[in-house]
């Protein structure tokens, strides 16, 4: 199958979290595939960083600075995406945050901070694109989930709940802009190893468990979740909405 077939050339992509890691990779994928890229981050230098190393590598990015976490800045700051590098058609919801507490100690701010990033920004993200989208009659939005969304885990509640409740956003959202023209899909990593990792993969006990819940016997590599955000954006993904697309070697299948 030619590669042309997946090309998104013409179009423009904003990935929130996209200086480093998953985010990163994503928006290389994309690249070569022909996407425009708005790079997200936090800070204005980490932005203009990670847009300017696209750039050295031949890819068309600008970057863009704003907190997810704050529903205030979400559509000034696609009006000065859209400015940028024209109509948003790809939106990839990856930026997330995570912190770890027994539940019986858990601080209600870090609880707050994670529904903001995790589920209320993609769904304000979604909002403010969607409007564009259905007047040109396509768009794509991909939410970044986690595998915490089917299986569970100690010390994180406020992960897994605001991941489950970003796939159940992914559905509701299928269901009502489907007729504009515009699809809405999950994907839901497992364990890749990225620098966010770091210490679960230097960790010796975590690694061995790791291996062997996973049939694959390894930790994913960023590239091989790019890919399939690329096919979600493409026309080939045109008939798959409202899907969560499960992308972690076969860990949530195997006992």
């Amino acid at each position: 199958m030619s590669q042309e077939r997946f090309s998104l050339a013409g179009r423009t992509a904003l990935v929130t979290g996209s200086t480093r890691g998953l985010g990163l990779a994503i928006a290389t994928a994309l690249g070569d595939a022909g996407a425009r890229l708005i790079v997200h981050g936090r800070g204005e230098d980490s932005a203009a960083g990670a847009a300017a190393l696209l750039n050295e590598r031949g890819y068309a990015a600008h970057p863009i600075a704003f907190d997810i976490g704050d529903p205030a800045a979400i559509d000034d700051a696609v009006a000065q995406a859209t400015d940028a590098a024209g109509p948003i058609d790809i939106l990839i919801n990856n930026a997330g945050m995570v912190s770890r507490s027994p539940v019986l100690d858990f601080p209600q701010s870090a609880w707050d901070q994670a529904m903001a990033i995790n589920l209320t920004g993609p769904f304000a993200l979604a909002r403010a694109v969607a409007r564009g989208m259905g007047e040109r009659g396509f768009g794509r939005i991909i939410n970044i989930a986690s595998v915490m969304a089917i299986i569970g885990r100690d010390g994180i509640p406020h992960y897994i709940a605001s991941k489950t409740g970003l796939v159940g956003l992914t559905r509701a959202l299928a269901c009502e802009l489907g007729s504009l023209g515009i699809t809405c899909n999950a994907i839901s990593p497992g364990y890749f190893a990225t620098d966010i990792n770091a210490d679960l993969q230097a960790n010796a006990d975590f690694n061995r468990l790791l291996k062997q819940r996973n049939p694959l016997a390894r930790w994913g590599r960023p590239e091989e979740l790019a890919a399939v955000a690329v096919f979600l954006a493409s026309n080939e993904a045109s008939f798959v909405n409202g899907h969560e697309m499960v992308v972690d070697g076969g860990l949530t299948i195997n006992l």
